[in-house]
């Protein structure tokens, strides 16, 4: 009997890494013929999103989940304001894959293992047990590339990134703007640049590299990772652009049902949908400012409103999805929900995104640019307003509006680095939704929706990159 191959997927904690490795394991077992184990790194500390995720997903037979054993959390690591996100992250994936050895073992050793960027520590366990390993990439081929040259960036310059008089100039790739580097890049001497330069510089040590995004989106990077001389030499891993692989159902609550009655009955693209991710949080005087910004540009709008928070853009990183008591009236100018009731729909930290932006009504997304909500977007073919808040999404943001050519970004106010004003949020918001240059990117990203399409179909340049590796372990395995 002819069985079919084993490949293990590791994904890290935090939604933006389990939802695309998720579909990335059903596509695999649904599409190629693999039976796949999921590997949940798990801690003592509830992770109400994840387990609702994983409960209401309509899982293929062969599509298994495997816990690792859970990481006795220190409450002090989760909840210190001054260990940042991506510390605690590595810190918890550190301790989590001391026991990826005996599950590998205990699952029979795979004939491969797929692994998030921030869990390189499987390539050490990998390397003894003899099993091919690759990395999956959460993000785009241009922070890929960013990626593969940052430990030669590291070696050539002496002062801070964001010190540089010029644009970092990755081989091949558009110039990147210091003020877009991520956070973690901004200065090197603290543990989460470490860890980034730890991680980053294990990638050569990977069988492949799996790509979120495909040819027609992000080619010039695609290009030059594949044929630059400097990656070349490093020498860069295969690289697989996969892509776009994004959530695919959504289990909806009493709210959710709600909320997309009343969108059934506006007009069509005639509703902007405000959203920050799983993890995004905003200021007072910021969640403000749009408040009033929303008002007075009259356009519908879906406004998924959290709590706000004075510290780090992050604030719902690691509990994602847990109950807020609180209720968002608290955190809005008083009068706001009576003066835009019919206009505006207001819902409590979680929304079903990817139905809500595939809906007739939906015409723009003020977004927080993580790459899983610009792919998501891009799939249904709604333009964006670009609203970075951590990791990589500066750099996101900068290359939807000048090289790919979906977003329009609201521009800080004279003398003001962290808020945007009211009345540019008003214009931003007109112009994507009703403005002449609202109509190009519309256009533009109506386009990238049929080429995502054909990237998947089972001639397209994405499914063909998978089905390559997926024959590949079909033919090498015991």
């Amino acid at each position: 009997m002819n069985r079919k191959p084993h490949v293990a997927v590791l994904p890290n904690l935090g939604l933006g890494h389990l939802i695309p490795q998720l579909e990335f394991a059903k596509r695999l077992v649904v599409h190629h013929g693999i039976h796949v184990s999921l590997l949940l790194i798990t801690t003592n500390e509830p992770s109400p999103a994840q387990d609702q995720l994983l409960s209401s997903s309509h899982l293929p037979p062969d599509l298994h989940i495997v816990p690792l054993p859970p990481v006795e959390v220190d409450k002090k690591i989760i909840n210190d304001g001054d260990v940042l996100v991506l510390t605690r992250l590595c810190v918890i994936t550190d301790h989590s894959l001391r026991s990826l050895k005996s599950v590998l073992i205990a699952l029979g050793k795979p004939n491969a293992l797929v692994t998030d960027i921030f869990a390189t520590q499987a390539f050490d366990v990998c390397k003894e047990l003899l099993i091919p390993t690759y990395v999956y990439v959460t993000t785009s081929a241009a922070f890929s590339a960013f990626m593969l040259y940052l430990p030669k960036l590291d070696s050539d310059v002496n002062c801070e990134f964001i010190d540089l008089p010029e644009p970092i100039q990755v081989p091949g790739c558009s110039p990147i703007r210091t003020h877009d580097l991520l956070d973690q890049a901004r200065n090197r001497k603290i543990d989460e640049y470490k860890w980034l330069l730890h991680h980053f510089s294990r990638l050569p040590l990977a069988s492949g590299i799996f790509v979120n995004s495909w040819k027609d989106l992000e080619p010039v990077s695609i290009k030059s990772i594949k044929e630059n001389p400097f990656f070349k030499q490093i020498p860069t891993p295969p690289i697989h652009p996969i892509g776009p692989i994004i959530k695919q159902e959504e289990t909806l609550s009493v709210v959710d049902v709600e909320c997309l009655k009343w969108l059934d009955k506006q007009p069509p693209d005639s509703v902007i949908f405000v959203t920050f991710g799983s993890g995004g949080t905003l200021s007072f005087e910021q969640q403000t400012e749009l408040a009033w910004g929303l008002e007075l540009s009259q356009q519908r709008f879906i406004w998924v409103v959290r709590k706000p928070t004075d510290s780090t853009g992050a604030g719902t990183f690691f509990n994602a999805g847990e109950a807020n008591e609180n209720d968002p009236k608290v955190y809005l100018p008083e009068g706001f929900l009576d003066r835009t009731q019919g206009v505006g729909f207001v819902v409590s930290s979680w929304a079903p995104q990817v139905t809500i932006l595939g809906h007739h009504s939906t015409g723009g997304f003020l977004s927080h640019c993580g790459w899983n909500s610009v792919l998501e977007s891009i799939v249904h073919g709604v333009p964006l307003v670009t609203w970075p808040l951590y990791a990589e999404q500066r750099m996101n943001s900068t290359m939807l509006v000048e090289d790919i050519g979906v977003a329009i970004k609201p521009k800080m106010e004279a003398g003001q680095q962290t808020i945007v004003g009211r009345k540019e949020i008003e214009r931003v918001v007109r112009m994507v939704m009703e403005g002449e240059e609202g109509k190009v990117i519309r256009s533009r990203v109506k386009e990238l929706k049929e080429s995502a399409t054909k990237a998947l179909d089972s001639s397209g340049s994405s499914y063909e990159s998978l089905s390559c590796v997926a024959n590949y372990w079909k033919t090498n395995h015991n």
